[in-house]
């Protein structure tokens, strides 16, 4: 997809308008796209001429520099209506955040005025086949007076829509012909260049219309200034893993709301009464009322400790070192942001037929997707490793690791 002209976002109120905006008009289909699987093409160019795209570019590159906190609040917003629109920019963020942190002066001048202009980044990194989803396969080796890249991507969110890939790779240079440091490579190479294959062959219960399929590389000619050193950023506390984990948060937290007000109208519209409750309507149900109450209180919870982590993952980012207490208490802080929020998207999501009753079940209602998309989107890094970290720093005061997910 080629870039769309943008408009500029100016300000923090400007992107929350702007995001409900879309929103409200994303919502009205969300549901008939699932169910058809008919990817968002036309919303995705939508999402990128609004200029939302562009809210965290730096100031002094043209941009709103909105804190991660405000970012989070634009793919929350997003969320409620369409969680699969809201995680299709995710990585896009996340790269941006890496060029800002790792990226040369002149990689940001170029990188941060083409997504100004409406481009689009999309992450190119998962594979399979390796012991754990963290080893590296694709390979940056040296090719003539160039580089070249080889390897196969799996889970590519945003690949069809995107102007842009950001390909992980190792270096794979044992002579030294490159004279780049060994380590891991991100490069950020056009969609069309020769070589790259996108495939539209993702087919998950949930969040089906991502995008997230697979892209190949054969061969692809690489330069040296597309590429970016991604140790600088993950194996340093900058705060570069708490800011991806905190846009997860988001969306599982945007979902817990959608089914959330989903439920309550579906149960004010269309539910009747269970016999024994003796009322007219479903919504004077005592029970129903109690249950109803229970899932608001996981949803507040989960949008409350989402706020809080934003504010943590804004300090660990807003000075070039804040120092490493700083940033363990911003990965902390998402750590259990993210439990709340995975915990209210999977328990609200399900909830939702237990309070609206079977007529809720059926296919014409399209609810069901509420549910296959938290359970799905919650698999992408386990809440139970954030028991770990949360446990072992107050007991042992070990700080959190650096790798990027936490």
């Amino acid at each position: 997809m080629t870039a769309t002209a943008a408009q500029r976002i100016t300000s923090a109120g400007h992107a929350r308008r702007v995001a409900l905006e879309l929103a409200d008009e994303f919502a009205v289909t969300a549901a008939e796209r699932d169910r058809l699987r008919q990817l968002p093409h036309g919303e995705v160019e939508r999402l990128a001429a609004s200029g939302l795209l562009a809210v965290t570019v730096p100031a002094a590159h043209g941009g709103a520099e909105l804190p991660p906190s405000e970012l989070a609040e634009v793919v929350r917003t997003l969320a409620v209506a369409d969680p699969n629109i809201a995680q299709i920019p995710h990585s896009h963020f996340v790269y941006l955040n890496l060029l800002r942190l790792a990226g040369s002066a002149e990689q940001q001048q170029r990188y941060f005025a083409q997504v100004l202009d409406g481009a689009q980044i999309a992450n190119a990194q998962s594979e399979r086949g390796g012991a754990t989803v963290a080893e590296v396969a694709t390979t940056l080796r040296p090719d003539g007076p160039g580089l070249r890249v080889d390897g196969t991507k799996y889970y590519c969110t945003g690949s069809p829509f995107a102007g842009i890939l950001a390909v992980l790779t190792r270096l794979d240079d044992p002579e030294g012909r490159t004279g780049l440091s060994p380590g891991e490579y991100v490069a950020f190479l056009p969609a069309s260049s020769p070589g790259v294959e996108i495939l539209d062959d993702w087919n998950a219960l949930g969040q089906r219309t991502t995008g997230s399929g697979t892209v190949r590389f054969d061969g692809v000619r690489v330069e040296r200034d597309q590429l970016v050193a991604r140790d600088a950023a993950v194996r340093a506390p900058t705060g570069y893993g708490a800011f991806a984990q905190l846009l997860h948060v988001a969306i599982d937290t945007g979902i817990a709301r959608g089914a959330l007000s989903a439920a309550t109208e579906f149960v004010r519209t269309r539910s009747r009464p269970w016999f024994e409750a003796k009322v007219e309507r479903a919504i004077d149900d005592p029970l129903v009322i109690q249950r109803i109450g229970e899932l608001a209180v996981s949803v507040t919870a989960a949008e409350a400790t989402l706020t809080a982590a934003g504010l943590a993952v804004d300090a660990a980012t807003a000075s070039a070192d804040p120092g490493q207490d700083v940033i363990a208490r911003a990965s902390l802080a998402v750590a259990a942001a993210k439990i709340l929020a995975d915990r209210a998207a999977t328990e609200v999501s399900s909830a939702l037929f237990e309070v609206s009753g079977t007529r809720s079940a059926a296919t014409e209602y399209g609810l069901d997707h509420f549910w296959r998309n938290a359970r799905t989107h919650t698999l992408h890094d386990p809440v139970r490793w954030k028991y770990q970290h949360l446990g072992r720093a107050l007991l042992h005061d070990t700080p959190p690791p650096l790798h990027g997910v936490l």
